[in-house]
């Protein structure tokens, strides 16, 4: 489980479409196992493969310890909520940078497990918009698309001062 570096913020990798996984094998449960040893290490809650150049969609979360790890391959949300919610959100490819940024407060997804078994479920609040956040990144659309022009140039600038 080697912590791998992630892909900072502004580089090209972090506007990749990611390819479905299609083969579940050990070399999946290793790049889980490294996304979770990257993600606990930069600290954050959420990572992608993409995050560390690996472009291929599959995700881990970890909300807290107690909760346990998550690990989502190819997920694809497939429903969203008219109510929206406002949330802190930031980035392992960003470190320090948040804003608010509105999602759905609800969502239906599916997705893979680590053997390839397709699931169903729903999600809410925190946990809605950490797989909003993640499919995005896995989409190319890195999270400071989802904000204004004026906050995003603000905190881009703000962002690069602290970077040297």
């Amino acid at each position: 489980m080697p912590v791998r570096p992630i892909l900072r913020y502004p580089h090209q990798g972090l506007k990749t479409v990611c390819a479905p996984v299609t083969a579940f094998d050990d070399s999946l449960g290793a790049l889980a196992d490294d996304l979770l040893a990257t993600m606990r290490a930069a600290p954050g809650v959420g990572i992608t493969a993409a995050h560390i150049g690996v472009f291929l969609r599959v995700t881990v979360l970890e909300l807290d310890r107690t909760d346990g790890v998550r690990l989502y391959v190819n997920p694809e949300i497939t429903w969203q909520s008219q109510e929206t919610m406002i949330h802190t959100e930031g980035s392992v490819s960003m470190p320090g940078a948040t804003d608010e940024v509105t999602r759905p407060r609800a969502i239906r997804f599916r997705y893979q497990d680590a053997d390839g078994k397709m699931h169903d479920e729903a999600a809410e609040d925190f946990l809605a918009i950490c797989i909003q956040h993640e499919v995005d990144q896995l989409d190319g659309i890195f999270w400071l698309q989802r904000l204004s022009r004026l906050k995003r140039d603000r905190l881009v600038k703000k962002w690069e001062k602290t970077q040297g």
